[in-house]
């Protein structure tokens, strides 16, 4: 019996600190890592990213942000200049090679050091409703006395 397959997706969280303060001031740099990220994983990018500025009520936590949808979910970037910190954020719900993700970002980013989470999202969404009635069936009846 084939097992099933479950989980929505992938999350990747990457925390990077160290990063050159130019780099993370860079909003075309933060444009061109959202239009080439999707292809280094290979997820389909179904708009334009968006980048932009921010400037809070804290004056050392402005900096840039942006995202990018893909037909699988999306990749966002914030940075904060001021403490050389960026968060990447990947949710695909088809899965990604996360260490070619995080290659590519500490490429583009000049990352010094790193926090890395990868999270299996959803895990009770059934991928395929079939299989996973067959299977939980299957494993009802094989508990019975």
């Amino acid at each position: 019996m084939e097992k099933p397959e479950v989980g929505f997706g992938q999350h990747l969280m990457l925390d990077g600190y160290g990063c050159p303060y130019d780099y993370l001031t860079d909003l075309d740099r933060i444009y061109e890592f959202l239009n080439q990220c999707p292809d280094v994983i290979h997820m389909t990018k179904i708009m334009p990213p968006y980048a932009f500025k921010y400037s809070g009520k804290v004056p050392q936590d402005w900096g840039l942000s942006g995202f990018v949808l893909i037909a699988e979910s999306h990749i966002s970037v914030h940075t904060f200049p001021e403490k050389g910190y960026l968060s990447i954020d990947i949710f695909s719900c088809k899965s990604f090679d996360a260490d070619k993700a995080i290659d590519y970002s500490e490429k583009v980013f000049r990352i010094a050091t790193r926090e890395i989470q990868l999270v299996d999202r959803g895990l009770e969404f059934p991928r395929n409703i079939g299989v996973v009635t067959r299977f939980l069936t299957d494993e009802r009846k094989n508990m019975r006395i």
